[in-house]
């Protein structure tokens, strides 16, 4: 039986805002016309309201404490479906400094005052009381969930709640890291027929992986979804054909890196991606 629905439902209560995330983190769409996320996410969530789509519909904001949004039918079926729960941290009154690895949890053990933990997959969540922005990559494999965010509900951990330092504040002002990471492969089958593909035209590809950058480079607010949107639509026209490279696969990889993604959320997005459209 999934216990899932229930321990949601009792957060809620308490006046946690969650919201059903699937096996690989995801949160699901909340009204047919998002469902798998089809829609790639909303660019403009400003409040939480997983019923009034399609503004807003899922992600971050479709955070709730709400019963009766909670009772609601597309809520209740993606909450049989959820393998995690999600919460909006920003909503709760708190920022997440999510540790990814060993060496991140030692870097924070030495630098940020000691606050509430909670173990992770890989590393540890250090829960501050307040609210800041939301940044990707502030450091290696340190990511900071608050406004505009969602994180998973893993327990609620051990130590006690401190306000939020100065010392995390200063570390969203700091410039994302950059580093390119080594570009991911893609095995694509070779042209029908066998015939040169259309796409080696240096000007059409050039100008495609151009705009995708920009795209990426111009987002102000939602750069998850479009740096997954992205990726979703370069790979859709040129993923299949074999012209693309790991010099343009570095080349978005570094955009998006460069709006505060880190290397495993580009390594996890081109992934999804490529099962999405079946490469």
């Amino acid at each position: 039986m999934n216990s899932i629905p229930t321990t949601a439902l009792g957060l809620a209560e308490s006046g946690l805002p969650v919201l059903p995330l699937r096996a690989d983190k995801r949160p699901f769409g909340n009204c047919r016309a998002c469902e798998d996320l089809s829609c790639g996410g909303r660019p403009n969530m400003a409040t939480p309201g997983p019923c009034a789509c399609p503004w807003p519909c899922h992600g971050w904001a479709a955070a709730t404490t709400d019963p009766t949004v909670l009772a609601c039918p597309q809520w209740t079926a993606a909450w049989r479906r959820a393998r995690t729960i999600g919460y909006h941290p920003g909503g709760a009154g708190v920022t997440v400094v999510d540790l990814d690895n060993p060496a991140a949890v030692d870097w924070a053990r030495t630098s940020l005052p000691s606050t509430t933990t909670v173990a992770t997959t890989r590393g540890q969540h250090w829960i501050y009381r307040g609210v800041m922005r939301s940044v990707n990559g502030v450091r290696p494999g340190v990511d900071l969930k608050s406004q505009m965010s969602y994180a998973r509900w893993l327990g609620p951990g051990s130590g006690a709640l401190v306000e939020l330092p100065d010392v995390v504040r200063a570390l969203a002002e700091k410039t994302p890291t950059t580093a390119r990471p080594t570009p991911r492969a893609v095995a694509v089958p070779a042209p029908v027929g066998g015939g040169e593909c259309r796409h080696r035209t240096p000007a059409y590809l050039e100008r495609g992986i151009a705009m995708a950058e920009q795209r990426i480079t111009d987002a102000t607010s939602a750069v998850h979804s479009t740096v997954y949107r992205t990726f979703m639509a370069v790979l859709s026209a040129h993923g299949r054909c074999g012209c693309l490279t790991e010099a343009h696969i570095g080349r978005l990889f570094t955009a998006a890196q460069a709006k505060g993604e880190s290397p495993r959320h580009c390594t996890d997005a081109w992934a999804n991606a490529q099962t999405a459209l079946g490469m």
